[in-house]
């Protein structure tokens, strides 16, 4: 990260790529040329898509989405032709880790409920089904694949769900949090979340056990 008059630049590297983002373009010019000094580079232009994240800007406006994950994700368990949800989760709806349903594929829910934490980067509105589902992953049941199959049904319906982020002057921060106060049949452990916003779209959310 670098820091000059105000302006920010980061950079982030993934395996053998660098994402340079920042307010200033002479700065991330500046920084490009000073690592070309060092570094075998070769620019690929603006992002607009990288590992399972799109990235659409025009008109003052950063669109981030993961539609196209998302359909890969339908297609891979066979939820491309369902018919969708309205909500990822029911209402009041209270998992148990022994309701007396027989015991699911074990590989094929972990592999379900890691693809949609991923997804989660930018579907906030997946974080608490997420993280229901998530606590189920020793031993899934019949009952949770059912459930993490609901969540399928609800991304069919809304596969072109992105974050919008918009150039403004209003940057104030705007935050809701809420718990359900010992919701937990169990062990009575509260889940709580939170969601946060600076003047446009949601840039930090979570909900956990």
């Amino acid at each position: 990260m670098q820091y000059e008059q105000g302006h920010i630049v980061m950079i982030s590297m993934y395996v053998d790529n660098l994402i340079i983002t920042g307010d200033a373009t002479y700065l991330i010019k500046e920084i490009k040329q000073q690592m070309s000094q060092v570094f075998e580079m070769k620019h690929l232009g603006e992002l607009r898509y990288y590992l399972g994240l799109e990235i659409l800007r025009d008109s003052g406006q950063t669109f981030m989405s993961q539609g196209k994950y998302v359909k890969g994700l339908l297609e891979r368990f066979r939820m491309d032709q369902c018919k969708p949800a309205a909500i990822p989760l029911q209402q009041n709806i209270k998992l148990h880790s022994e309701d007396g349903s027989k015991e699911a594929d074990v590989t094929l829910y972990r592999q379900l409920v890691g693809s949609l934490i991923y997804l989660t980067t930018t579907r906030p509105d997946l974080a608490y089904a997420v993280s229901v589902l998530s606590q189920y992953m020793s031993k899934p049941l019949e009952s949770h694949w059912n459930v993490a199959k609901s969540v399928l049904r609800y991304l069919q319906g809304t596969v072109d769900y992105n974050i919008i982020y918009t150039d403004s002057s209003d940057v104030r921060l705007i935050g809701f949090a809420d718990s359900d106060w010992a919701g937990n049949l169990y062990d009575c452990i509260s889940i709580t979340g939170y969601a946060f916003s600076i003047g446009s779209g949601v840039i930090t959310w979570c909900s956990k056990k």
